[in-house]
């Protein structure tokens, strides 16, 4: 058995990774209220066991990679080091260096077929999917750990912790898919998931609008996908039955689309409709719009949902289908294109909308928002390693900074959200929470060391390494803002003088209503405290997020969720159980020390994430090409040839995705560059970090504090900074031209064309059919009824009537007239006999 393990067992049989927290979703239904913590035991047990399963596929995974490296030896080996002789500058920046090609592990089962078409369900492992395997099991485990204390008492806790278990789970499914019809079904799970969790606490209609907003959004964009699979399936069908597969199959999908042999228009194309769908999923300008409004979901939800799995699941398609997106979008040889487009103004936009935010985890989506838009970015650019990084990185640091908002809010702020009315000074009793959201807070903003500066700087480095000096721009200007609206939200949330809850003054629950007034007066009158760009704003107090909270997005919601069952004795803030602080702390060391897994620079120089997790761009013999079940696993190992540096900026003339690979080899992924790290060319972002976290103090101190400062009264004294000022609390006007313009002035033609259809054709048919039988009704009575039937029933009594007054005489009681009647009647008798019988 011990020998199956090492083998490749955990590799070969990673289908239970998602397998087991589905059945334990099933077991939580239907017995989780029967159990002794309401199924939450149930939940936790089967992340564990998914943990524990990733990991040994992350070891197992580790050593086939190795084990290829070893056995590069030879000629292989011999010609790798001719390369870095001949190209040294290629072999150093690792721009087209020839790595051994490693064998995914693919395997499949058909479950449904009809003449050609087939449909699959199974595992395809690599170094993205293990990644994702590993960080989304982990980070679920720790929040379904943290909810136990968090939503306990919750009216719903068992429905809660099978939703969220299921969540993960189709997370995993998608991670693991091997074919596109089963990447659509973990994408779908998860959208039913988020609909539940969002809308967990339906009863307030704030949570149950933001429950659909998000769904109809995210709606919108999966179109996108069915149209870009349908396209990709049409267009790589044929290709794929050549090579033993289907047009469904995500590896013949980027062989196909790195052949050379596919149509431009339909790798165009087809690349658009996906995209469309990444922008909804990830919340990407312009269908961002959900993404923070999904606050309304417990704070467990906001972690788990904006860290690792369903914002990331854009990001990730992205990534998994790189070839088609390289090539249909000439992602390194047009210097713009839509992806790196959409990233960059997302970036800005939402990192903007951060600044005029008063709730702490609406600072956070913004933040997720702002971040996801790296990751586009970078894989627009070309950065697609350091754009996973991102992906991993982000997760533990955003994970460990929502889980932090829940502690001040469970602990701090008595289930408030909002940071200048019911937080400021918490540090001195939080010490916990307050020192795992500072490291998580410099993880964010790119400090140096911190794992987001190893992520973030190689997306902006490799965006000027590869010709896109404008996104380039965008990068250092995006770090900027972010360590300044970081910077704002860590001193109103920490620092300075504790206001409201935080100063004991007790929860604002008798005035929740007035409270609401009150701050949508504050948007417009007394907007004046606070600077266009890095100074504080009133914006919208969440009323009703996490849950429908009580004035301020609390968990008050139904017994107060549990938040401790001694919560309500302690009227002063106090540090959280350490069932939160725990995945705090834990998270917080993640977000210190993960980036060194890929950190380039000395003296660390580690290149570990790149080994295993970047696919290798070397070509595969077809002849190497293996076909087991109905899966395609290339089992070759072809030898790569040296490519040459072209002189543009690192960009490649050369390699899969520049050109179509020799006859008989495959491209399984595209030839990536990496810019040569060097710290001089991290002096910018590092001094604008710096100059946006010293500005954004300034401004803190001025304005929150009682000393006179130039800011204060700015959006007072500017009609300009005014303007700008509410440009930003609407949020670019966004909502309403989806609401008030698109969506009205679709919906209401519809439902006034619907409501015209109803009355005048619907009801119009149905009327006219009524009053047709209400008029063939009478036409019967009068003339069926009345004079036929009746008459043929009143004649017969008549003519009954008259037959009986005719023989009344006959019965006179004489003898002698029956006599003779008689008499007449035998005659009569006689007489038809005889001339009968003649």
């Amino acid at each position: 058995m011990l020998a199956e393990l090492t083998s490749g067992w955990f590799l070969e049989n990673a289908w239970l990774i998602p397998l087991i927290p589905g059945i334990a979703f099933a077991l939580i239904l239907l017995f989780g209220k029967r159990l002794p913590q309401g199924g939450s035991e149930v939940g936790i047990a089967s992340m564990a066991a998914s943990l524990v399963l990733a990991a040994g596929a992350t070891v197992q995974w580790i050593q086939r990679v190795d084990s290829a490296g070893e056995h590069s030896g030879g000629a292989l080996g011999a010609l790798q080091a001719f390369a870095g002789s001949v190209f040294p500058q290629a072999a150093e920046e690792g721009g087209g260096h020839a790595t051994p090609y490693v064998e995914p592990v693919i395997s499949s089962w058909t479950w449904w077929q009809s003449g050609g078409l087939e449909l699959t369900i199974g595992i395809h492992i690599d170094g993205l999917a293990i990644m994702m395997l590993l960080l989304v099991s982990f980070i679920s485990l720790l929040v379904q750990i943290y909810s136990t204390e968090y939503v306990k008492g919750d009216r719903r806790y068992t429905h809660f912790f099978a939703a969220i278990t299921l969540f993960s789970a189709g997370m995993l499914v998608m991670v693991l898919a091997e074919s596109m019809v089963q990447l659509i079904l973990g994408w779908e799970i998860m959208g039913l998931c988020s609909f539940m969790l969002i809308g967990h606490w339906w009863e307030d209609e704030a949570n149950s609008r933001a429950a659909l907003k998000a769904f109809f959004t995210v709606r919108v964009g999966d179109v996108g996908l069915l149209v870009g699979t349908a396209i990709l399936y049409f267009g790589a069908s044929e290709w794929a039955q050549d090579h033993g597969s289907n047009g469904f199959n995500i590896q013949a999908i980027s062989g196909w689309a790195l052949s050379g042999e596919g149509s431009s228009a339909v790798l165009t194309w087809g690349a658009v409709a996906l995209f469309i769908a990444c922008i909804g999923k990830s919340g990407q300008f312009p269908l961002h719009t959900w993404l923070p409004d999904a606050m309304a979901a417990p704070t467990p939800v906001s972690s788990l949902l904006h860290s690792s799995t369903m914002v990331v699941a854009g990001v990730f398609l992205v990534a998994r289908l790189y070839p088609v997106f390289f090539v249909g979008l000439d992602i390194m040889d047009s210097g713009v294109n839509l992806i790196a487009v959409i990233g960059g103004i997302t970036i800005v936009i939402a990192a903007l909308l951060a600044f005029v935010q008063n709730d702490i985890k609406k600072v956070l989506a913004y933040s997720t928002v702002s971040q996801l838009g790296y990751m586009m970015m970078g894989l627009g650019v070309g950065a697609w390693t350091p754009a996973v990084f991102h992906i991993f990185t982000h997760a533990f640091f955003k994970c460990c900074l929502f889980l932090c908002a829940g502690s001040i809010s469970h602990s701090g702020s008595h289930h408030s959200f909002d940071m200048k009315e019911d937080m400021g000074g918490l540090r001195k009793y939080m010490p916990i929470t307050f020192w795992t959201w500072i490291l998580s807070t410099a993880a964010l903003c790119g400090a140096p060391l911190f794992s987001g500066f190893w992520s973030k700087d190689e997306i902006i480095d490799n965006a000027n390494n590869n010709g896109y000096p404008v996104f380039f721009v965008v990068g250092l200007i995006g770090a900027a803002l972010t360590a300044a609206y970081m910077t704002r939200a860590t001193y109103l949330t920490f620092f300075g003088e504790p206001r409201g809850a935080a100063a004991g003054h007790g929860h604002h629950d008798d005035h929740a209503e007035e409270h609401e007034l009150a701050h949508v007066e504050h948007e417009e009158d007394a907007a004046g405290e606070h600077a266009l760009v890095g100074a504080a704003a009133s914006a919208h107090v969440a009323h009703g997020h996490d849950g429908g909270h009580a004035a301020h997005g609390g968990d008050d919601h139904g017994g107060d969720h549990g938040h401790g069952d001694d919560h309500g004795h302690h009227d002063t803030p106090h540090e959280s159980p350490i069932r939160i602080t725990a995945p705090l702390v834990i998270l917080a060391f993640f977000a210190v020390f993960s980036g060194f897994l890929n950190a380039p620079g000395k003296p660390f120089e580690t290149h570990w994430f790149t080994e295993w997790v970047e696919p290798s761009s070397t070509t595969v013999h077809e002849a190497g090409v293996e076909q087991h079940d109905t899966s395609f696993a290339p089992a070759g190992r072809a030898v790569p040839l040296p490519r040459a540096d072209d002189g543009g900026g690192g960009v490649h003339a050369e390699g899969c995705g520049f050109e179509p690979p020799p006859e008989g080899e495959i491209c399984y992924a595209p030839t990536l560059t990496h810019a040569e790290f060097k710290w001089v060319k991290t002096i910018p972002s590092i001094l604008l970090v710096a100059f946006g976290v010293a500005a954004s103090a300034w401004i803190c101190v001025g304005i929150y504090g009682d000393r006179r400062h130039p800011l204060k009264g700015l959006t007072e004294r500017s009609r300009l900074a005014r303007a700008g000022h509410r440009f930003l609390v609407k949020k670019y006007y966004l909502d309403d031209l989806y609401e008030n313009v698109i969506v009205h002035g679709v919906a209401h033609p519809i439902a006034k064309g619907a409501y015209w259809t109803n009355q005048r054709l619907i009801d119009g048919v149905v009327n006219e059919v009524g009053i047709a039988g209400k008029r063939s009704g009478r036409w019967v009575y009068r003339n069926v009824d009345q004079r036929v039937v009746d008459g043929a029933v009143n004649a017969s009594g008549i003519v009954a009537e008259g037959g009986g007054r005719s023989l009344q005489p006959v019965q006179s009681g004489k003898v002698n007239q029956y006599g003779a009647l008689l008499f007449a009647a035998a005659a009569v008798l006689a007489i038809v006999l005889i001339l009968i019988n003649v």
